[in-house]
């Protein structure tokens, strides 16, 4: 778990987001338990009825399951599914506002590769 939470965002969100990073980086695999409610609430000293908002909604999304008495667990499937979620969110939040500035400046697709290609060479 991460040590702290910030301000931007509804703290239910964040545990949510938190969850769903882990499994990305696969460090929450498919059927693996995650930390109960009541261990988010005592690690971020919350009230445990905000972190079970966070994990129910990724029960409603079919993330993570429950399994009676033992705990949450990540769904089959729930790695692809999520990050197909966030490629949609990346194409909404990034790529269209950059196709419709790159319109204005009348920058090609190919300006546009390009410009992609210089930036991952200067990182090297």
């Amino acid at each position: 778990m991460s040590s702290s939470l910030d301000n931007s965002k509804p703290i239910f969100q964040q545990i949510a987001e938190q969850i769903e990073d882990r499994i990305i980086n696969d460090s929450l695999r498919e059927g693996d338990r995650v930390p109960s409610t009541n261990e988010f609430a005592a690690h971020y000293q919350i009230n445990p009825a905000t972190a079970a908002k966070g994990i129910n909604q990724l029960v409603d999304q079919g993330i993570l399951y429950k399994k009676r008495g033992i705990g949450m667990f990540v769904a089959e499937g729930a790695k692809a599914q999520l990050v197909k979620k966030r490629k949609d969110q990346f194409f909404e939040s990034f790529i269209i506002p950059l196709r419709s500035e790159a319109e204005k400046l009348d920058i090609s697709t190919q300006e546009l590769k390009d410009m992609l290609e210089r930036g991952t060479n200067h990182e090297n």
